[in-house]
């Protein structure tokens, strides 16, 4: 299964101009069943994804396509992630409420609510300085209060809260960063993309079995935008 989260769909097509409140519900009521015929089965992470407005979380000229299942851009050459990512990426973590994540990667916030929305406590760190304020500033209006956001370089992850039941990583590299590693916890999960920007990405399941016991498997091809270095 290949999976693209870089091409996004244009702003100008058939859907309506202004979408209602209505229609939005409608159209995330939908995506539920739409993202489990795509192979999700966890219910707390179809919950999450059937709660969280993700039309909150695009530009506004992107909203009518907001619950279509594709990428979509929020500037600074980053996108949100599809809904059926987003859900694969939060289902193979098998997170419990209480759980401790960090997100490398915040974006638009988007995967961190849905998280969040779990019921889990997210620690994000974003790159571009006006996404982590944007995502910062949407998060605490809808009321995600259990997302700390963070300005910073993501490969060296947030160690004063580690360490982590699960790192989830929304941007590819071309190896695994070992701070990340570093700051999970005996028995948890990370799930990051590594790969080349034009090249193979494949999605990598990191399971953590003892300080000196690491376990990686390969678990979906697909492209992500790459892992920037240095504060933007």
């Amino acid at each position: 299964l290949a999976v693209n989260n870089v091409t996004p769909p244009s702003a100008a097509g058939q859907r309506p101009a202004n979408p209602t409140d209505e229609l939005f519900r409608q159209q995330r009521a939908e995506l539920v069943p739409a993202v489990r015929r795509d192979g999700i089965r966890d219910v707390e992470t179809l919950r999450a994804i059937g709660a969280v407005r993700r039309h909150e979380f695009v530009p506004a000229e992107y909203r009518p396509y907001a619950y279509e299942n594709r990428p979509i851009p929020i500037g600074y050459g980053q996108t949100i992630s599809q809904p059926y990512i987003v859900a694969f990426m939060t289902e193979i973590l098998q997170l419990s409420p209480g759980m401790k994540v960090l997100e490398v990667g915040t974006g638009s916030g988007y995967q961190a609510a849905v998280l969040a929305e779990v019921g889990c406590d997210v620690y994000t760190v974003e790159i571009f300085e006006v996404l982590a304020m944007q995502a910062t500033e949407r998060l605490q209006r809808l009321g995600f209060d259990d997302v700390t956001t963070r300005h910073a370089d993501g490969r060296y992850g947030w160690s004063r809260h580690a360490p982590y039941d699960a790192v989830i990583v929304t941007a590819a590299g071309g190896s695994i960063p070992p701070a990340l590693i570093g700051q999970l916890k005996v028995g948890g999960r990370m799930i990051i993309p590594v790969g080349s920007l034009y090249g193979v990405q494949h999605l990598i399941l990191v399971e953590k079995l003892a300080s000196d016991d690491i376990r990686t498997r390969s678990v979906l091809p697909v492209r992500f935008v790459p892992m920037l270095q240095g504060l933007r």
